[in-house]
């Protein structure tokens, strides 16, 4: 429901494709992605409930009602009230508590609102039949309560807000014009007041509800977006009921690839326990490298791991300074009018998560050559095993990556006429090579890569603060601060009201 309800979630806290939730005993055990949601996020997601509580206010049908009273002399007194709508909408504050293993607790004060409608009534005897008509004004001041219970629907999270309560502080009724005689507002007083209670009772709970589920949806889907490029996507679907805390709001995802070449396989061995996560700061991901490894395999079965640089962006590269000589067949080509350089990924990279970082092991091929058609042109192919240690970290809303070789080894190294090149210098060389050259071009990929694939997404229009990337044996923590996400509440409302 509200912000705090549905932003609850927000980034990933999140979505889901499956038909249902797990019921085993330990949820855990499937667990590929972890949110927890602390307290302080949720006061801060609460600053714009207000707006999401007029939408309901504002979006809630009022229904006519009709029925009938007696009055001596009179007879009956046949009654209906009709487009009944809200105006002079205000709130004044409100409040957010998570209740241990119950709800979200919010509380809504001062809501002031005008109703305005149609009174039509009709009284008679065997002398009398008239027909009457008049507009009339209602003055309400009141305080809304909502208790929002989070569970798993489908593999998603869902909100149920029936335990709403409405507290009317005032209820004035104004009838418009002074020809109506005194009797017809004294009946019509209590009656309106008491049946107007009941209609925006039970339509703003309903719609609040309503509302609810279709911003769960709108956030979710969002999310869902957000973990998906391309061919690539992920079922991120709820191993659970989220869990309730006084303190934080916790969801356990399970993180697996969705991709045409990629097998989706269950985790049965999570390593995940809430214990691993703490509550100092607003917002935590946990994310097991069970979950990073198929992703990175998708990637290279989606060729995303094949780059071409030419040019004169290829001959600055080759402005470093290595130690020893250039091989001659690597100087012609680097020193002809428009070198080509392809460098691709032959198998997928494996990750694994350690506390100095995120250890990549990959095997890749650099195919470089003269911009000729003559097939004499010279050229060189070289495969190479790497492992390193990367770093990584984001700021200013991009993403920094910090590569520290531990082995480069050469597997081959081959010319345009097919024969191997195996000389020590010329070995010492290439490793040096992809060492100062090629593993910092690969690395500058990936950044500008990874942060535009977010910045496509928008993450760059969160204000995320000061963002903390730790890794452990076999798994990564993203923990952070932020401020509120106000273009989610704008593209919500806009789509939605």
């Amino acid at each position: 429901m509200m912000f705090p309800t549905l932003v609850l979630m927000v980034l990933l806290c999140l979505a889901a494709r499956s038909l249902a939730c797990d019921t085993g005993a330990s949820p855990f055990k499937s667990t590929g992605i972890a949110c927890r949601v602390t307290k302080p996020a949720a006061l801060v997601l609460n600053q714009k409930t207000t707006q999401v509580i007029q939408a309901a206010f504002k979006h809630a049908k009022y229904p006519s009602m009709k029925g009938e009273r007696s009055v001596l002399f009179i007879g009956k007194v046949l009654y209906g009230l009709n487009n009944l709508e809200i105006h002079n909408l205000s709130i004044g504050k409100s409040e957010v508590e998570l209740r241990e293993n119950d709800a979200i607790g919010i509380e809504i004060h001062n809501v002031s609102a005008t109703f305005k409608g149609t009174l039509q009534y009709g009284y008679g005897s065997w002398l009398l039949n008239l027909g009457h008509s008049v507009d009339f004004e209602i003055e309400s001041q009141i305080d809304l309560r909502v208790n929002t219970k989070l569970y798993c629907r489908k593999g998603r999270v869902a909100a149920d807000t029936t335990d709403c309560t409405l507290i009317f502080h005032r209820l004035l009724l104004h009838l418009q014009g002074d020809k109506e005689p005194g009797w017809i507002k004294k009946l019509f007083t209590d009656f309106i007041s008491f049946t107007v209670k009941l209609v925006i009772k039970s339509q703003i709970c309903k719609e609040i509800n309503t509302v609810a589920n279709i911003m769960a949806d709108f956030i979710q889907e969002r999310a869902e977006l957000f973990l998906s490029d391309g061919d690539i996507g992920m079922d991120i679907s709820l191993t659970a009921s989220p869990s309730m805390r006084a303190s934080y709001i916790e969801s356990h995802h399970k993180g697996l690839v969705l991709h045409r070449k990629v097998p989706s396989s269950f985790l049965n061995e999570s390593v995940f326990s809430p214990a691993l996560l703490s509550e100092s700061r607003m917002l935590y991901f946990w994310i097991s490298d069970q979950v990073l490894n198929p992703m990175v395999k998708a990637a290279h079965e989606d060729l995303r791991f094949i780059r071409h640089i030419a040019g004169d962006e290829l001959k600055e590269l080759f402005q470093v300074d290595l130690s020893g000589t250039m091989p001659d067949i690597l100087h012609q080509i680097i020193s002809s009018e428009n070198p080509l350089a392809k460098v691709w990924s032959l198998a997928a990279p494996e990750l694994s998560m350690v506390p100095q970082g995120t250890t990549v092991k990959s095997t890749a091929a650099v195919e470089l050559r003269t911009n000729s058609s003559d097939t004499e042109s010279p050229a060189l192919y070289i495969e190479t095993d790497v492992e390193v240690v990367v770093q990584a970290s984001y700021a200013n809303k991009k993403l920094f990556l910090d590569a520290n070789p531990i082995s480069i080894s050469i597997r081959k190294v081959s010319d345009s006429a097919g024969m191997d090149l195996d000389a020590d210098s010329d070995m010492d060389y290439f490793k040096q090579m992809v060492h100062r050259i090629g593993i910092p071009k690969v690395i500058s990929y990936l950044e500008l890569g990874l942060t535009s694939l977010m910045d496509s997404n928008n993450l760059n229009l969160f204000e995320i603060i000061n963002p903390e990337i730790i890794t452990q044996k076999g798994y990564v923590v993203v923990q952070l601060d932020f401020g509120f996400p106000h273009h989610l509440l704008v593209d919500f409302l806009k789509k939605n009201f």
